[in-house]
């Protein structure tokens, strides 16, 4: 549910949070990064970072530049005045080696949703996604727009590794994965693209507000999109922005 009227929410005396709803809807996320947007344009002082989550905007702050409560109250008025949607999104076209050692997840998602792989590599690559956040490590991209007849709850039990380049799914939301790291979520497939290179400019390939669009790709390309993509050529393709 998205609130009538945004939230602020005190995170100590260098953050607050501006809510904008209690559910992962794509109305709640639009609010969230046209805030994030008109931030970044009007460069207040004393903001050093935002971060944009499904449903919120945490602001982090210099107490020596700015007050904590009067800052606040300047970004939550902003929050409740109409804001320009993110112009122009871009749209990424990303390779995905699905089932088999690259999604090992893929047969056992299938026979849960009663289908057969190939319907759910169809159903999961047929939208397009929305990068609603970037989280919980560094690159992890949060996608909306997964297909609810592919919604599942996370395994009982997490692994303790999943490899970089992940896409998974969890509950109602899809992943693409930057970096080797413990995943409860259910892996379908991997791509070859690298979304998280420190030495990069931009670290991160993808940002809050892309869309993305799911390729399926044949195995057996596997191991020359991976050698590009370590020798720093872009795999997945800019379609637009």
């Amino acid at each position: 549910m998205t609130y009538d009227a945004p939230r602020l929410l005190a995170c100590g005396d260098t953050a607050f949070t501006i809510e904008f709803g209690e559910r992962i809807e794509a109305p709640c996320s639009a609010r969230v990064l046209a805030l994030d947007a008109a931030l970044a344009a009007r460069a207040l002082p004393g903001i050093r970072e935002t971060v944009p989550t499904y449903r919120s905007l945490t602001v982090h702050l210099d107490p020596l530049l700015a007050d904590p409560a009067e800052l606040g109250r300047l970004v939550l008025a902003l929050a409740g005045e109409p804001l320009a949607a993110v112009a122009t999104p871009r749209l990424w076209r990303v390779p995905v080696v699905y089932g088999g050692a690259f999604g090992i997840d893929l047969e056992a998602v299938a026979a849960h949703h009663g289908l057969a792989p190939e319907a759910v590599i169809e159903r999961h690559s047929a939208p397009e996604y929305r990068v609603a956040m970037i989280g919980f490590l560094p690159g992890y991209a949060y996608l909306e727009g997964l297909d609810p007849g592919l919604a599942l709850s996370r395994r009982p039990s997490p692994r303790p590794v999943t490899p970089a380049g992940t896409i998974s799914i969890g509950g109602a939301q899809a992943l693409v994965a930057s970096i080797a790291a413990p995943s409860g979520w259910h892996l379908l497939g991997r791509t070859p693209e690298r979304t998280f290179v420190p030495e990069r400019d931009p670290v991160f390939l993808l940002r809050p507000g892309d869309r993305v669009r799911f390729v399926p790709t044949p195995a057996a390309r596997w191991d020359a999109l991976a050698a590009a993509a370590e020798a720093g050529e872009p795999v997945a393709e800019l379609c637009q922005g």
